[in-house]
């Protein structure tokens, strides 16, 4: 299997997390369930395999995607199909990222998965052909990042006023939420309003998922587990409390969570189907 990595240049380093590229993937299973993390991406198969999202709960498919897609910011977790030999290409932008390059509020594209062209035009389509032919995955990324470079308006940059809360809420304890929130220099509305232009949701949602999202990496490969106190350290009032807000962002209790092994995969997908 190959799988690629880029580092991007400045100024658009700052406002993409990830631009990867990954060949001849062989998974377990078939349907898989992603996380939310708070990120956005745009997606290619480069393999001309269609995608499927489905049904949560009855797992039946409810939309197919081709070519190029981009799944926006999600409050909850979604079902998507995992492909034998497959071939993606992924830029996964940061939090607060998209706007520089998508011109729009990205709360439009909040729960959705839709088709590029739906967003960029049908011209985008030509992008994905060219990337598709090169033959390395650094001329790939170079074709990427000359399109992102190309597309980023830097008078659609985040204010650093957003920024600052942004950090602290990645980077402070879950206790500090309403200090953090109140050292915002304007109206807690505008906060809110700028939240949902940049980053697609409130902060009080997004500091949700950065929490699930911590707890995932806390239990990830662990062997034990003491949920009491995994739930004290995340900040979580009580343990139903805890319970409920796990069971919204992965669907599953803690119990049936590690009984599946899925805290020894990776942290934001989990295979519903391994013998696929």
């Amino acid at each position: 299997m190959i799988f690629e990595t880029h580092t991007l240049n400045t100024p658009i380093s700052q406002y993409i997390e990830s631009i990867f590229h990954f060949k001849d993937f062989i998974p377990d299973h078939s349907i898989e369930r992603v996380v939310p993390t708070g990120h956005v991406f745009i997606i290619f198969e480069l393999d001309d395999i269609p995608r499927n999202t489905f049904d949560n709960v009855t797992l039946k498919p409810n939309g197919t995607y081709t070519k190029a897609w981009i799944s926006g910011m999600h409050k909850n977790y979604i079902s998507i199909s995992a492909h034998q030999k497959s071939e993606m290409f992924v830029i996964q932008f940061k939090p607060f990222g998209t706007f520089p390059f998508f011109h729009f509020p990205i709360e439009e594209l909040n729960e959705k998965v839709v088709l590029v062209e739906e967003v960029f035009g049908k011209d985008f389509l030509e992008l994905r052909e060219v990337i598709q032919k090169q033959e390395t995955s650094q001329e790939k990324f170079l074709i990427a990042e000359k399109w992102l470079t190309d597309r980023f308006d830097n008078a659609k940059t985040p204010p650093e006023e957003i920024l600052a809360i942004i950090k602290k809420l990645q980077q402070e304890p879950v206790a500090n939420f309403n200090k953090i929130v109140e050292s915002y220099p304007h109206t807690q509305k505008h906060l809110i309003s700028q939240f949902k232009k940049y980053v697609g949701l409130t902060p009080k949602y997004y500091h949700r998922i950065l929490r699930f999202n911590e707890i995932l990496q806390q239990i990830q490969q662990k062997e034990t587990i003491s949920w009491s106190q995994v739930a004290y350290q995340c900040g979580y009032a009580d343990q139903s409390h805890f319970i409920k807000e796990f069971k919204h962002f992965s669907g599953f209790n803690p119990k049936e969570f590690i009984k599946e092994e899925f805290n020894k995969d990776e942290p934001n997908f989990f295979p519903l189907d391994r013998e696929g």
